[in-house]
Protein backbone atom coordinates (compact mmCIF):
# COMPACT_ATOMS: atom_id res chain seq x y z
CA UNK A 1 0.00 0.00 0.00
CA UNK A 2 1.44 3.35 -0.98
CA UNK A 3 0.87 6.69 0.76
CA UNK A 4 -1.48 8.95 -1.19
CA UNK A 5 -0.82 12.63 -1.77
CA UNK A 6 -3.70 13.47 0.60
CA UNK A 7 -2.18 11.41 3.42
CA UNK A 8 1.23 13.00 2.95
CA UNK A 9 -0.35 16.42 2.84
CA UNK A 10 -2.16 15.70 6.11
CA UNK A 11 1.08 14.65 7.79
CA UNK A 12 2.77 17.81 6.54
CA UNK A 13 -0.03 19.98 7.98
CA UNK A 14 0.28 18.18 11.31
CA UNK A 15 4.01 18.83 11.29
CA UNK A 16 3.58 22.52 10.52
CA UNK A 17 0.96 22.87 13.23
CA UNK A 18 3.15 21.23 15.84
CA UNK A 19 6.09 23.38 14.78
CA UNK A 20 4.02 26.52 15.34
CA UNK A 21 2.84 25.21 18.69
CA UNK A 22 6.39 24.46 19.83
CA UNK A 23 7.60 27.88 18.69
CA UNK A 24 5.04 29.46 20.98
CA UNK A 25 6.42 27.74 24.08
CA UNK A 26 8.09 30.19 26.49
CA UNK A 27 9.15 27.96 29.40
CA UNK A 28 12.78 26.98 29.88
CA UNK A 29 13.74 23.71 28.25
CA UNK A 30 15.07 20.75 30.22
CA UNK A 31 18.45 19.14 29.69
CA UNK A 32 19.37 15.60 28.62
CA UNK A 33 22.53 13.98 27.24
CA UNK A 34 21.41 10.81 25.45
CA UNK A 35 18.35 8.85 24.41
CA UNK A 36 17.45 5.44 23.03
CA UNK A 37 14.26 4.91 21.04
CA UNK A 38 12.54 2.05 19.25
CA UNK A 39 9.32 1.84 17.28
CA UNK A 40 7.27 0.62 14.35
CA UNK A 41 7.32 2.02 10.84
CA UNK A 42 4.72 2.51 8.14
CA UNK A 43 5.99 3.42 4.69
CA UNK A 44 4.99 3.58 1.05
CA UNK A 45 7.14 0.54 0.12
CA UNK A 46 5.93 -1.74 2.91
CA UNK A 47 2.79 -3.44 4.15
CA UNK A 48 0.50 -2.63 7.05
CA UNK A 49 3.59 -2.55 9.24
CA UNK A 50 6.69 -1.70 7.23
CA UNK A 51 9.19 -2.75 9.89
CA UNK A 52 10.98 -1.75 13.07
CA UNK A 53 13.35 1.09 13.92
CA UNK A 54 15.96 1.57 16.66
CA UNK A 55 18.07 4.65 17.34
CA UNK A 56 20.71 5.69 19.87
CA UNK A 57 21.51 9.40 20.15
CA UNK A 58 23.87 11.52 22.21
CA UNK A 59 24.16 15.27 22.45
CA UNK A 60 27.16 16.97 20.88
CA UNK A 61 25.97 20.41 22.01
CA UNK A 62 22.75 22.19 22.93
CA UNK A 63 21.35 21.95 19.40
CA UNK A 64 22.95 18.88 17.80
CA UNK A 65 22.78 15.11 18.44
CA UNK A 66 24.90 12.35 16.97
CA UNK A 67 22.76 9.33 16.03
CA UNK A 68 23.25 5.62 15.33
CA UNK A 69 20.26 3.86 13.79
CA UNK A 70 19.13 0.41 12.76
CA UNK A 71 16.08 -0.40 10.64
CA UNK A 72 14.62 -3.77 9.64
CA UNK A 73 12.08 -3.44 6.82
CA UNK A 74 10.05 -5.55 4.43
CA UNK A 75 10.29 -3.86 1.01
CA UNK A 76 7.58 -4.57 -1.56
CA UNK A 77 7.35 -4.10 -5.32
CA UNK A 78 4.99 -1.23 -6.29
CA UNK A 79 2.80 -3.60 -8.32
CA UNK A 80 2.26 -6.21 -5.64
CA UNK A 81 -1.43 -7.01 -5.15
CA UNK A 82 -2.88 -9.71 -2.91
CA UNK A 83 -5.25 -12.09 -4.68
CA UNK A 84 -7.28 -15.02 -3.41
CA UNK A 85 -7.21 -18.56 -4.70
CA UNK A 86 -10.38 -19.56 -6.53
CA UNK A 87 -10.11 -23.02 -4.98
CA UNK A 88 -9.25 -22.32 -1.34
CA UNK A 89 -9.80 -18.58 -0.79
CA UNK A 90 -6.27 -18.27 0.61
CA UNK A 91 -4.36 -15.09 -0.25
CA UNK A 92 -1.14 -14.89 -2.24
CA UNK A 93 0.69 -12.35 -4.40
CA UNK A 94 0.53 -13.51 -7.99
CA UNK A 95 3.72 -12.82 -9.94
CA UNK A 96 5.92 -12.38 -6.87
CA UNK A 97 9.09 -14.47 -6.89
CA UNK A 98 11.18 -12.98 -4.07
CA UNK A 99 10.93 -11.10 -0.79
CA UNK A 100 13.26 -8.20 0.03
CA UNK A 101 14.14 -7.66 3.68
CA UNK A 102 16.27 -4.54 4.19
CA UNK A 103 18.66 -4.23 7.10
CA UNK A 104 19.77 -0.59 7.26
CA UNK A 105 22.52 0.86 9.41
CA UNK A 106 22.47 4.63 9.76
CA UNK A 107 24.77 7.33 11.09
CA UNK A 108 23.48 10.86 11.24
CA UNK A 109 22.65 14.08 12.97
CA UNK A 110 19.52 15.43 14.66
CA UNK A 111 19.26 19.22 14.76
CA UNK A 112 16.99 20.51 17.54
CA UNK A 113 14.74 23.14 15.99
CA UNK A 114 12.50 23.71 19.02
CA UNK A 115 12.97 22.54 22.59
CA UNK A 116 10.17 21.77 25.01
CA UNK A 117 9.24 22.65 28.56
CA UNK A 118 9.55 19.94 31.26
CA UNK A 119 5.89 18.87 31.34
CA UNK A 120 4.45 20.20 28.09
CA UNK A 121 5.12 21.21 24.54
CA UNK A 122 6.84 19.50 21.64
CA UNK A 123 10.51 19.02 20.85
CA UNK A 124 11.13 19.08 17.10
CA UNK A 125 14.27 17.89 15.36
CA UNK A 126 15.43 17.87 11.75
CA UNK A 127 16.77 14.38 11.02
CA UNK A 128 19.44 13.38 8.48
CA UNK A 129 21.15 9.97 8.30
CA UNK A 130 23.11 7.82 5.85
CA UNK A 131 24.55 4.34 5.92
CA UNK A 132 24.91 0.90 4.32
CA UNK A 133 21.96 -1.35 3.44
CA UNK A 134 21.99 -5.13 3.35
CA UNK A 135 19.17 -6.55 1.26
CA UNK A 136 18.21 -10.14 2.05
CA UNK A 137 16.48 -11.53 -1.05
CA UNK A 138 14.49 -14.61 -0.03
CA UNK A 139 12.42 -16.81 -2.37
CA UNK A 140 8.65 -16.35 -2.29
CA UNK A 141 7.02 -19.77 -1.97
CA UNK A 142 3.60 -20.72 -3.24
CA UNK A 143 1.55 -23.83 -2.62
CA UNK A 144 0.18 -25.45 -5.76
CA UNK A 145 -1.86 -28.53 -6.51
CA UNK A 146 -0.26 -31.56 -8.13
CA UNK A 147 -2.26 -33.09 -10.99
CA UNK A 148 -5.23 -30.88 -10.06
CA UNK A 149 -5.57 -32.62 -6.70
CA UNK A 150 -6.36 -30.87 -3.40
CA UNK A 151 -4.90 -33.81 -1.48
CA UNK A 152 -1.48 -33.63 -3.07
CA UNK A 153 0.22 -30.26 -3.06
CA UNK A 154 3.72 -28.87 -3.44
CA UNK A 155 5.41 -25.76 -2.06
CA UNK A 156 8.07 -24.13 -4.21
CA UNK A 157 9.34 -20.73 -5.31
CA UNK A 158 7.06 -19.03 -7.82
CA UNK A 159 8.42 -19.28 -11.35
CA UNK A 160 6.51 -17.53 -14.17
CA UNK A 161 8.01 -19.95 -16.73
CA UNK A 162 6.57 -22.99 -14.96
CA UNK A 163 3.19 -23.91 -16.52
CA UNK A 164 2.16 -25.46 -13.19
CA UNK A 165 2.31 -21.99 -11.62
CA UNK A 166 -0.66 -20.57 -13.48
CA UNK A 167 -3.14 -18.58 -11.42
CA UNK A 168 -5.82 -21.32 -11.22
CA UNK A 169 -3.33 -23.88 -9.94
CA UNK A 170 -2.09 -21.82 -6.96
CA UNK A 171 -3.74 -22.65 -3.61
CA UNK A 172 -1.90 -20.16 -1.38
CA UNK A 173 1.53 -19.27 -0.05
CA UNK A 174 4.23 -21.39 1.56
CA UNK A 175 4.83 -21.71 5.28
CA UNK A 176 5.71 -18.68 7.40
CA UNK A 177 9.39 -17.71 6.89
CA UNK A 178 9.86 -20.52 4.37
CA UNK A 179 12.86 -19.69 2.19
CA UNK A 180 14.61 -17.39 4.69
CA UNK A 181 17.53 -19.81 4.87
CA UNK A 182 17.98 -19.51 1.09
CA UNK A 183 18.38 -15.71 1.13
CA UNK A 184 20.97 -13.99 -1.00
CA UNK A 185 22.52 -10.70 0.14
CA UNK A 186 22.54 -7.54 -1.99
CA UNK A 187 24.67 -4.59 -0.89
CA UNK A 188 23.54 -0.99 -1.06
CA UNK A 189 23.18 2.28 0.82
CA UNK A 190 20.40 4.38 2.29
CA UNK A 191 19.79 8.07 2.90
CA UNK A 192 16.95 9.62 4.88
CA UNK A 193 15.74 13.06 5.90
CA UNK A 194 12.76 13.91 8.07
CA UNK A 195 11.22 15.68 11.04
CA UNK A 196 11.05 14.15 14.51
CA UNK A 197 8.33 15.20 16.98
CA UNK A 198 8.79 14.24 20.65
CA UNK A 199 5.52 14.57 22.57
CA UNK A 200 6.23 12.94 25.93
CA UNK A 201 5.46 14.64 29.25
CA UNK A 202 7.89 12.53 31.32
CA UNK A 203 11.48 13.80 31.38
CA UNK A 204 13.02 10.32 31.37
CA UNK A 205 10.78 8.86 28.65
CA UNK A 206 10.44 9.63 24.96
CA UNK A 207 7.22 9.28 22.96
CA UNK A 208 6.51 10.68 19.53
CA UNK A 209 6.59 10.20 15.78
CA UNK A 210 8.80 10.89 12.80
CA UNK A 211 7.89 11.61 9.18
CA UNK A 212 10.19 11.93 6.21
CA UNK A 213 11.70 10.53 3.04
CA UNK A 214 14.11 7.62 2.62
CA UNK A 215 15.99 6.33 -0.43
CA UNK A 216 17.30 2.77 -0.51
CA UNK A 217 19.79 2.05 -3.32
CA UNK A 218 21.37 -1.29 -4.25
CA UNK A 219 24.24 -2.07 -6.61
CA UNK A 220 22.07 -4.51 -8.59
CA UNK A 221 18.41 -4.70 -9.51
CA UNK A 222 16.33 -6.68 -7.02
CA UNK A 223 14.05 -9.07 -8.91
CA UNK A 224 10.86 -9.22 -6.86
CA UNK A 225 8.40 -9.78 -9.74
CA UNK A 226 10.12 -11.28 -12.82
CA UNK A 227 7.40 -10.41 -15.34
CA UNK A 228 7.47 -6.66 -14.71
CA UNK A 229 10.03 -3.87 -14.27
CA UNK A 230 12.33 -4.32 -11.29
CA UNK A 231 14.44 -1.70 -9.57
CA UNK A 232 17.64 -1.04 -7.69
CA UNK A 233 16.28 2.20 -6.18
CA UNK A 234 13.45 2.19 -3.63
CA UNK A 235 12.27 5.71 -2.67
CA UNK A 236 9.77 5.80 0.15
CA UNK A 237 7.81 8.17 2.36
CA UNK A 238 7.69 6.95 5.95
CA UNK A 239 5.90 7.48 9.26
CA UNK A 240 7.32 6.00 12.48
CA UNK A 241 5.84 5.82 15.97
CA UNK A 242 8.52 5.52 18.65
CA UNK A 243 9.02 5.16 22.37
CA UNK A 244 12.19 5.24 24.45
CA UNK A 245 14.22 6.48 27.37
CA UNK A 246 16.28 9.61 27.91
CA UNK A 247 18.89 10.63 30.46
Amino acid sequence: MRFSVKKWGLLTLIGVGLSCFAFAQTQDSYEYNSEFTWGINKNSSGGLIGGFVFKKARKLNDRMLETFGLELMNVKHPQEVRKSSRSTGNFFIYGKSNYLYALRFQYGRDLILFTKAPQQGVEIKAVVAIGPSFGFVAPYYIERSVDNSFFQTKREQYDPTNPQHNFNNILGTGNLFQGIGESKIQLGANLKAGLNFELGTNKSQVTGFEVGFLLDSYFNKIVLMPTTTNYSLFPTVYFSLFYGTRK
